[in-house]
């Protein structure tokens, strides 16, 4: 099965084509500043390679763009759109309404459209690509794959607030988290190296990058993830703060005076790495720093490893143990140094990193513990295009081979 695997941000369109029986990606492509004068499309497959400007008035027209790529008569890889026997989409939130990844007809667009509030940067242009695809795509099924949806296997005792519970009646107020699709393909994978049936895999999975966050999986489900309603909880991040006391939001607005409306775009993106080094959200020019001596960007650093280990060590707990800790995400695959502090210190409870292994490690699938540790230590490359590829095939043959009967 050929899969189309699309993911619309507002003013962007990001594609991979799959060819799922050979486990082979055919051609990838990004079209940007979509709507603007002159839009940007970039596109690589084996044979060829493009960096071109186009007209891309608005997603459908994207949409036409990146298949006038895939079936050029050089640079393409299809003959026709026939041979795309499914397209999945990226979809951020699916609240409560998906709890796995679900054909899309009219009425899945729109309970999509009604769950906006809950992710309303995201969830929007998720639907503008969708509806674009759709109306050019009409030969192939669609598939819509949801961050939030591997997490909806938490319990309620964990994905409850300890606020009034008629918010989470009235509103929905829980906690969701994402990075869903990454957690879960770098935890199947997991289980793969280790030998194990997914189903019998318990680990703490480690999306660490400019986002992060991390996730308890216990039986190949995810039991508890840091991020919450929004992605701003949690672990501290290139600019959003994690974790923090939320009373300080009263006191910056009735002490320090920051006016109410900047406090999403102060927690958000002035927050995180950024707001404590002052410097960067960037690890590379934070480890430079802190090396000359500057005393911020070594305090960002250090925050950063030590709320990640607390995060380890509370997931243990919640797993009664581990088979393995997996780092994943930009941060956790090439940073050596982040991996050594987060894992240091950890030597109790079953996690000894071998130092060479770590060192030599930069995203690269890799076993990276010592011989004696009790808990696997690895690091495993993220492709969460793959996996949306992957749900796509699944959703699209079980539709097939079970139709619905009117």
């Amino acid at each position: 099965m050929k899969v189309l695997v699309v993911n619309c941000g507002s003013s962007s369109l990001k594609f991979q084509l799959f060819d799922m029986a050979r486990g082979k990606r055919l051609a990838k492509g990004l079209i940007e500043r979509i709507g603007e004068e002159a839009s940007r499309l970039v596109y690589e497959s084996d044979g060829a390679k493009l960096d071109a400007r186009v007209k891309a008035a608005d997603h459908e027209e994207a949409v036409k763009d990146m298949v006038a790529c895939l079936t050029h008569p050089e640079r393409g890889v299809i003959a026709s759109l026939e041979e795309i026997e499914a397209v999945g989409h990226r979809v951020v939130h699916g609240g409560e309404s998906f709890t796995d990844s679900a054909e899309i007809d009219d009425a899945v667009e729109a309970v999509i459209e009604e769950l906006i509030p809950l992710a309303p940067l995201h969830n929007p242009p998720n639907l503008v690509g969708i509806r674009a695809a759709r109306h050019v795509l009409t030969g192939a099924p669609h598939v819509a794959v949801f961050d939030t949806a591997f997490h909806e296997t938490m319990p309620p005792h964990a994905f409850t607030y300890a606020v009034p519970y008629e918010f989470y009646e009235k509103y929905h107020v829980r906690r969701y988290g994402f990075h869903g699709t990454s957690h879960r393909f770098v935890a199947r994978r997991a289980a793969e190296i280790l030998g194990k049936p997914f189903d019998e895999f318990s680990g703490v999975t480690c999306h660490l990058g400019n986002g992060c966050s991390m996730a308890a999986v216990k039986n190949g489900k995810s039991v508890d993830t840091t991020m919450g309603l929004t992605p701003l909880e949690g672990l501290m991040m290139g600019t959003r703060s994690g974790d923090l006391d939320p009373a300080i939001l009263f006191f910056l607005v009735n002490r320090a005076g920051v006016p109410f409306e900047r406090l999403d775009d102060l927690l958000n993106r002035k927050s995180g790495l950024l707001g404590v080094s002052g410097v960067s959200n960037d690890m590379r020019p934070l480890l430079d720093e802190a090396v000359k001596g500057n005393r911020r960007a070594r305090l960002a650093l250090d925050m950063f490893a030590y709320r990640a280990k607390k995060y380890i060590g509370a997931y243990l707990a919640v797993l009664n143990g581990a088979d393995a800790i997996v780092f994943t995400g930009g941060i956790g695959e090439r940073d050596p140094d982040q991996r050594n502090w987060i894992c240091s210190g950890l030597e109790t409870l079953g996690i000894v990193l071998d130092a060479k292994k770590n060192a030599e490690v930069l995203a690269a699938e890799a076993t990276i513990s010592a011989p004696g540790s009790r808990i696997e230590v690895m690091v495993v490359p993220t492709n969460e295009e793959l996996e949306i590829a992957r749900e796509t095939e699944r959703i699209a043959k079980a539709a097939r081979d079970n139709p619905v009967k009117e």
